[in-house]
């Protein structure tokens, strides 16, 4: 891969928990302005950690930090956000992996949109599973994480809120498609944790 200036590479660590039974994959992160945490999904304007609230104990701000509004997010950026030591206990103990589908990207107009994402590298997907015996389940939370992990499988893009099974690094995959936790994706709070819902219970996670 070329140092080119404009090539952004991952900012973290994948988050592997050796009892993993899904690796959940996005794209690639938001611009580090735009985090409240060190930690996947940092964007308080994103509603995952919501999701997972709301999928796990019936609230969407389980893991939102008490009095964290967006409208200061600016002003009160450290002290706003998740919580993130309770979203990275609740992953340990309920072995949720997570990682992206993208290690180093060119941000074409210098957002977080994914359609101005062009992927330089993609993820080592093999390598992620051998470092997860358990994991038999990729979940994307995306388009494009959809798009880019079928191009690394070599099968077909399941339909949203769906999966596909599929052979993959010498072992049985289900390759689920969520809808994205994105709040530009045109679907409500409450469909898109049923989704997840869904989801977790096929697993027997929830």
């Amino acid at each position: 891969m070329n140092d080119h200036p404009d090539i952004e590479r991952h900012p973290l660590q994948p988050f592997l928990p050796s009892n993993a039974q899904i690796l959940m994959l996005g794209s690639f992160p938001p611009p580090k302005e735009r985090w409240c945490m060190n930690f996947f999904y940092p964007n308080p304007q994103n509603d995952m950690w919501r999701i997972i609230g709301l999928a796990f104990y019936v609230d969407k701000d389980h893991f939102v930090k008490k009095g964290a509004k967006t409208a200061a997010l600016k002003e009160h950026r450290a002290k706003s956000g998740f919580r993130y030591e309770e979203i990275v206990a609740f992953c340990k103990a309920k072995g949720i992996a997570i990682f992206d589908t993208a290690q180093a990207v060119i941000r074409l107009k210098g957002n977080a949109a994914d359609e101005h994402l062009e992927i330089v590298k993609q993820t080592d997907i093999t390598a992620l599973l051998q470092q997860l015996p358990s994991c038999h389940n990729l979940c994307c939370t995306g388009g494009k994480a959809a798009q880019t992990l079928a191009d690394i499988l070599h099968c077909a893009t399941p339909k949203v809120g769906e999966y596909i099974e599929t052979y993959f690094a010498d072992r049985a995959i289900r390759f689920w498609r969520m809808p994205s936790s994105s709040r530009a994706y045109p679907l409500s709070l409450d469909k898109k944790t049923a989704a997840y819902r869904r989801m977790f219970e096929t697993i027997g996670l929830l």
